[in-house]
């Protein structure tokens, strides 16, 4: 009997070491944790390892936030500010984790702010010191374009894109990345540039018809102009925004409907989307405004904005009247 008694005790004792052993610590809160306990957090993922700029959109588990507090004891928040700016409010989710076999641990984290993402790669050596990163996946929110990172067996980082050109053709690029341990840095290894061939922009609205007196195109260049059509209603128009600026950095577009006043103000709201968009009238020119956030139409480093002049339509050339001495 006390050797059944005994047993059960040491089997309980065992059971709850082990319980603790791999109780997992929460990263949401304030309380400081320690590094081991950072790196653990985060559950590990098998290669090779692909994340696609679509499935960087899905919600994101509460269970795996990561307050700022907790973060910076081990990651400088410096590491967001080329992307998201300095001061950024930012909702850190953990993703997964790759380990190198007594060398290093890649810790992948996404960040958020508004509609803007993006997930990095943090590299933490055998001890659970930061060493290093790497922006893994960053949209660019162009249509015409599909985005994916991958870690292969070999922790070699490969980010792609893809492009589909107007003329039906596609165009890829890719760059490879291996970390340093010695410079504590992701060094590029391979570049397959994407070629300079731009991507042509179509206009989706381009054969509405154009009775209303403010449809027409604006335009200051092939890739930053308003498309304005008709719609079935006299007091509502359809429209189509295009604006790339600093080299194509800065990317908006947008299509919707507006309402139009008499004195020419055209106003974007739609169930579902926060932004809301003021189109002014003249008879030369519209000036575009951003009213409310319109994130998820354009990047974080530009908002729609400025004045278009109207393009003149083209003339229709009138057959020559025949005279009587042509007869």
């Amino acid at each position: 009997m006390k050797y059944t008694q005994r047993t059960f005790v040491i089997l309980l004792a065992l059971t709850l070491v082990t319980g603790c052993k791999h109780k997992k610590v929460s990263l949401a809160g304030e309380e400081p944790v320690t590094a081991s306990d950072f790196v653990e957090a985060f559950r590990p993922v098998s290669l090779p390892y692909r994340l696609t700029d679509t499935l960087i959109n899905k919600k994101d588990n509460d269970s795996l936030a990561i307050s700022h507090t907790i973060f910076t004891q081990f990651v400088p928040d410096t590491v967001f500010h080329k992307v998201f700016g300095k001061g950024a409010k930012l909702k850190i989710h953990s993703i997964g984790k790759v380990s190198v076999d007594k060398k290093e641990n890649y810790l992948l984290a996404k960040a958020v702010q508004g509609t803007k993402k993006a997930v990095y790669i943090f590299c933490f050596d055998k001890n659970n010191k930061f060493s290093g990163y790497l922006p893994f996946l960053i949209p660019d929110q162009i249509p015409a374009t599909e985005q994916s990172s991958t870690i292969d067996k070999n922790f070699t980082i490969t980010k792609s894109i893809l492009r589909k050109n107007a003329d039906g053709s596609v165009s890829d690029g890719k760059d490879a990345y291996v970390f340093n341990s010695e410079s504590k840095t992701f060094m590029l290894i391979m570049t397959d540039a994407l070629d300079d061939k731009p991507a042509e922009i179509i206009n989706p609205i381009d054969t509405i018809s154009r009775k209303n007196k403010f449809s027409a195109d604006y335009v200051k260049s092939k890739t930053d102009y308003v498309s304005v059509r008709d719609t079935r209603k006299t007091d509502r128009i359809l429209f189509f925004i295009h604006s790339e600026k600093n080299n194509g950095e800065c990317v908006a577009e947008i299509k919707g409907e507006a309402s139009l006043t008499t004195s020419g103000i055209a106003t974007y709201r739609a169930n579902g989307d926060p932004c809301v968009l003021q189109l002014n009238f003249t008879s030369s020119s519209v000036s575009i405004k951003e009213v409310e956030a319109c994130g998820a139409h354009r990047g974080s480093r530009c908002v729609f904005e400025g004045s278009y002049p109207r393009k003149k339509d083209a003339k229709t050339k009138q057959p020559k009247k025949k005279t009587a001495s042509s007869k």
